[in-house]
């Protein structure tokens, strides 16, 4: 249904970081063929309500497209847990069932996750190695890859691969299923930059980066991010509260990467009959070949929080 209407019953990396975007390489597969999301599109409800493992904020998820899987993000349920960067990873069915689920401890806040399926297996990308942060948040300074296993406790130095970019805090990634490519969204000197990778370059020591940029709205609040073809995605705003009331203040963002800057941007009104509404999380699904653009919604009480996600698939 539309967004207007409201739902009844969805190792190191080298090199320095450049100053704008670095060309695509010769070769690169790209989706930028296919135009970009129209972000006034029509959204359409994925999951609704949807409970996670924890009763806590889905802070991000990610799609399996080949074994029709979602996996969702969120700081474990505990008094020190946001603090020290202790998160629970869901495992669902298309329509949301749990179907399994994993901790990992001393991770970061789970802004952004990324699913990839290689054979029978499927691996998780995470932030990992958290920092506690003057208001007691949690967020990891390196990137992980590795396996899910349900029902396991992973900890921190437990992961045989982690990854680091120079200088770099709160990094967190997400993988296109569309192009292969790996996206790691990171801060340095307080400011948000962008790096896209090749997935199997990168993962077989090739950090030449695709494009490299920085760019951050002023006074936003950035919530989840993506990247499809040559565009990244930002999702931004707050939840409901006395300063911030129904339909909201949730933001939708392109960036064309090749030039890093902003092409289209566009308010939601997506779920806007839930009550909270915290803007969380953002990824591409391929449904009968083609992407879809998703991003969610946290809503519930403090000790019933639940998930939606909405997409859009139309084109510019």
């Amino acid at each position: 249904m539309s967004e207007t209407m409201s739902r009844r019953g969805l190792l190191k990396i080298g090199a320095g970081v450049a100053a704008a975007s670095v060309p695509a390489l010769a070769g690169e597969p790209s989706w930028a063929g296919e135009g970009r999301f129209n972000l006034a599109s029509p959204s359409y409800s994925i999951l609704w309500k949807n409970p996670l493992h924890d009763p806590t904020v889905m802070q991000s998820f990610a799609f399996d497209d080949v074994n029709g899987h979602i996996y969702a993000a969120q700081v474990q349920r505990g008094s020190d847990t946001r603090a020290n960067g202790h998160l629970t990873v869901t495992k669902m069915s298309r329509t949301g069932t749990e179907l399994a689920h994993m901790t990992l401890r001393s991770f970061g806040h789970g802004v952004s996750i990324a699913v990839e399926p290689v054979g029978g297996r499927v691996f998780l990308w995470t932030e990992v190695d958290a920092v506690r942060s003057p208001d007691d948040y949690a967020w990891g300074r390196k990137i992980a890859r590795f396996p899910f296993q349900p029902g396991r406790q992973l900890d921190k130095d437990q992961v045989a691969n982690k990854y680091e970019l120079p200088n770099a805090t709160s990094t967190t990634p997400s993988i296109d299923p569309t192009t292969k490519r790996l996206g790691i969204r990171h801060r340095v000197g307080g400011r948000l930059r962008y790096t896209v990778y090749d997935l199997e370059r990168f993962k077989a020591g090739n950090r030449k980066p695709i494009y490299d940029f920085g760019f951050e709205r002023p006074g936003s609040n950035p919530q989840g991010w993506t990247i499809c073809g040559d565009f990244l995605y930002t999702l931004e705003g707050h939840a409901y509260g006395a300063a911030n009331r129904k339909p909201g203040n949730t933001y939708i963002t392109c960036v064309d990467m090749r030039t890093a800057r902003q092409v289209h941007r566009s308010f939601s009104q997506a779920g806007s009959s839930l009550d909270y509404r915290e803007p969380e999380g953002m990824a591409i699904q391929v449904v009968g070949g083609r992407p879809r653009l998703c991003f969610g919604f946290a809503s519930g009480t403090a000790d019933a929080r639940r998930a939606s996600i909405w997409y859009k698939s139309a084109r510019m």
